[in-house]
């Protein structure tokens, strides 16, 4: 599509990954452009099946002329990324005092390079050390031990090796 013009609407939406119905607020929001409806749900659900079971930021640029549409999909929350990876409901009512579960070290770089880009972070490193916050608050401890502590230690660079191996690797 080219370049956005007055003839191009955008939406965006969060959708549950894989589950996107034409019910609101799909529906009522293109419905009235003549889109067939079920063939944007079609489509966002055909690229948010990878995230089944989490909420997923999806944005639908729409040519209102030619009655096109594209779908791009954005990444879940770094939160809905954790609750994933350790197969739990939800973070901790009270994460000072009770703890939801544990992530590896592992764990938390492989939802740093899916966020990167999200967050903005300048390195990977530095996106790491967003997860663990985000895991801070959530009551999810790293390798059994307080997130605060595991800030501590990539600060000091005990994690800089395994880190830079992943660095490599695209996201």
């Amino acid at each position: 599509m080219d370049a956005l013009s007055q003839n191009t609407k955008v939406f965006n939406f969060l959708v549950d990954g894989g589950k996107a119905t034409a019910g609101p607020p799909i529906g009522p929001a293109l419905g009235p452009l003549g889109l067939n409806v079920m063939q944007v749900v079609k489509r966002i659900n055909e690229l948010t099946a990878d995230y089944a079971g989490m909420r997923v930021p999806v944005k639908v640029i729409v040519d209102v002329e030619k009655k096109t549409f594209e779908v791009e999909v954005g990444t879940p929350t770094t939160a809905a990324l954790i609750v994933k990876e350790l197969k739990v409901e939800k973070g901790a009512h009270q994460p000072s005092k009770e703890t939801v579960g544990n992530l590896s070290m592992e764990q938390v770089i492989k939802i740093a390079k899916i966020k990167m880009k999200d967050i903005g972070a300048s390195s990977l490193k530095a996106a790491v050390k967003t997860v663990v916050g985000t895991a801070q608050s959530m009551g999810v401890t790293i390798d059994g031990k307080p997130p605060k502590q595991v800030i501590e230690e990539i600060e000091k660079g005990l994690y800089d090796e395994l880190i830079k191996k992943h660095e490599g690797e695209a996201g």
